[in-house]
């Protein structure tokens, strides 16, 4: 049992045939094999548009035990306006994901840029009615960036309650001068922010948005490396998610900073390592 959740955006990628799924894997089959090599998964589908009760009932099945989803909230009750009045959306999302227990832990609450310090308020409201229930927040105001009031208000409101502030580094996609239009849609669609590694619980998050190289990223991922193993240390569970810019290459680099990882933490069991041979039919004796 690895000490961190270390996963990528979604277990739903076609172009991971060969490397991590074997040759014609059905979509169907794509999370159980996911689940083999890492336990946890950034649930960025949810952000879009909410499973079906089915389909959670699926998840539930499959999903092992140990296994972390992390859930982003839907957009419609993120983006939509005064997130008090969301709060009845949001006790509907969680019973939607009832089913999966334990392993949708933390929800991830993802704000919209123009999401700033007058609405703290608002944010204060939303997490008091959350309660118990997990919560991870990233923010994307530049305020909040700014080693200000603004952004000390905001640590505060977070450190008191125990809810962690999402650390997103992009530094790595934002280095790439490729014009390949798959990098030039995620640089448009990142926020380029400065770098806040915080951990305001038992529970730090890390999303790390690489550059299509994956030799390039070795730099950007130092520091972090450093900063989970730290967190390993003093007892924390950090969960960490890698991106590429179209994702083909996220479960890659996933593996790639768990190895460099074992180089700081002597005695850290190797990711499994994915069974990408097609399974064949058993014929009967005649």
């Amino acid at each position: 049992m690895l000490p961190y959740f270390l996963g990528c955006p979604s277990w739903s990628e076609p172009a991971w045939r060969g490397s991590l799924y074997p040759q014609g894997t059905r979509p169907a089959e794509f999370l159980p094999r996911y689940a083999e090599v890492f336990n946890a998964v950034e649930g960025n589908t949810t952000f879009y548009a909410r499973p079906s009760v089915d389909t959670v009932s699926r998840w539930a099945a499959l999903m092992p035990a140990h296994f972390r989803f992390c859930a982003k909230l839907p957009r419609d009750i993120s983006h939509a306006g005064d997130l008090r009045e969301q709060l009845f959306a949001s006790n509907e999302f969680r019973r939607l994901l009832a089913p999966l227990g334990a392993r949708v832990m933390p929800f991830w609450l993802q704000l919209p840029a123009s999401f700033g310090p007058s609405r703290l308020a608002e944010l204060s409201a939303f997490i008091e009615h959350w309660a118990a229930s997990g919560l991870a927040i990233e923010v994307r105001h530049p305020l909040f960036f700014a080693k200000g009031e603004e952004e000390r208000a905001l640590n505060r409101l977070l450190l008191e309650r125990g809810i962690e502030r999402i650390c997103l580094d992009a530094r790595a996609l934002f280095s790439c001068m490729s014009q390949e239009p798959a990098v030039l849609h995620a640089q448009a669609k990142k926020p380029r922010l400065p770098i806040r590694p915080t951990a305001f619980s038992q529970a730090p998050q890390l999303r790390f948005i690489g550059h299509p190289e994956l030799q390039a990223n070795d730099r950007f991922m130092a520091p972090w490396l450093d900063k989970v193993a730290s967190w390993i240390e003093d007892g924390r569970t950090p969960h960490v998610f890698l991106h590429t810019s179209d994702n083909r290459l996220a479960a890659q680099l996933a593996r790639r900073f768990h190895d460099q990882l074992m180089a700081r933490l002597p005695g850290l069991a190797g990711l499994p390592e994915p069974n990408i041979e097609p399974a064949v039919e058993q014929l009967g004796l005649l």
